[in-house]
């Protein structure tokens, strides 16, 4: 098959074209060449960008074919319906990378695709903020599906993990216990998360294509119910560290103003939303989704993260100082 990916040199997007080209595919990228750019050298690339016209069009020039079209990197409605509409007499399917967010609220556990979807207050706004995010997702995918009638696959990820993930939300805490003392750890052992290894997703990615499945697929995991707890003693397996757990509870935690999913990342308290992670997967499972080990995750997110600079800015989690401090006012805190 010939792929064209919107994006391919980021995370999710370079897994995705390793994915394919694993498979014997064919692909072209598209991008601006702001990230990576000489990561794929061997890889058709067409620089552009996806809000200019004239850019869009050089894809479909001389006749151009592609079998699917794979978007990484759709956050804006108006964006979107371009680059859908300008491909849609070129392309046989389109698969626009969602997420979760979509959803309208996680007060349901056990939630699956048809659960109700997050709608805009007003329809004009372009800005992404964190209440914005998931109904502009949301608006993304009505997009493509305008364009794309009955040819369209939509997946709907959650947290995306993973070696060459910028955005730390999980490498923190592989790094974090690597270092060794007591670490910071929130609320209780057994809150249940889930993730999904951006390898595992870009593999079935394209298996979907490969069997021309449309329709909408949640993705996350793993096939069973994995806590905080476990995750946090996978990173002490991956590292064999001496790091000591501390569990400061939620009450503490908010006393001391460190938030969940960004502060201490990974962590959405169960008790606010209780459907966040308990997303159903009958549905992926069923069309192919497999999930590697946690400790194979971790141990692969943990190796690539100490091939960074040592002076690498971390876009989420505590820093040591805060860390500290809390892990100070927590011993002075809690119950004899």
């Amino acid at each position: 098959m010939h792929f064209l990916i919107l994006g391919g040199t980021i995370f999710l997007g370079r897994h995705i074209v390793e994915a394919a080209r694993a498979r014997g595919h064919q692909i072209t990228l598209f991008n601006r060449g702001r990230h990576n750019p000489d990561l794929f050298p061997d890889v058709e690339t067409i620089r552009g960008d996806r809000t200019v016209a004239a850019d869009l069009d050089r894809l479909i020039a001389d006749n151009r074919r592609f079998d699917a079209v794979i978007d990484t990197c759709g956050y804006v409605p108006r964006i979107v319906r371009m680059s859908a509409e300008r491909l849609a007499d070129r392309t046989d399917s389109y698969c626009f990378i969602s997420s979760i967010s979509a959803y309208a609220s996680f007060d349901t556990p056990g939630m699956n695709e048809d659960a109700p979807l997050g709608v805009l207050t007003d329809p004009a706004v372009e800005d992404v903020t964190g209440e914005t995010y998931g109904p502009l997702k949301v608006a993304c995918e009505a997009a493509v599906a305008d364009a794309f009638p009955g040819r369209t696959l939509i997946i709907r990820p959650g947290l995306i993990v993973g070696p060459h993930d910028p955005s730390d939300r999980f490498t923190y805490w592989p790094h974090c216990i690597a270092r060794g003392g007591d670490v910071l750890a929130p609320d209780r052992p057994d809150v249940p998360i889930q993730i999904i290894d951006a390898r595992d997703l870009a593999e079935w990615s394209i298996r979907l294509l490969e069997d021309k499945a449309t329709g909408v697929f949640n993705a996350v995991g793993p096939d069973y119910t994995l806590t905080m707890g476990a995750l946090l003693e996978s990173c002490l397996r991956a590292s064999g560290s001496d790091a000591r757990l501390v569990w400061a509870d939620e009450t503490f935690l908010e006393s001391q103003n460190i938030g969940q999913w960004m502060d201490l990342p990974v962590w959405v308290s169960d008790r606010e939303s209780p459907g966040f992670a308990t997303i159903d997967i009958t549905r992926p499972i069923a069309a192919g989704l497999r999930f590697r080990p946690i400790d194979t995750t971790v141990a692969d997110t943990l190796t690539w993260s100490r091939t960074r600079p040592t002076d690498h800015e971390w876009r989420a989690g505590l820093t040591p100082e805060r860390e500290q401090t809390a892990l100070t006012a927590w011993s002075q805190h809690k119950p004899a």
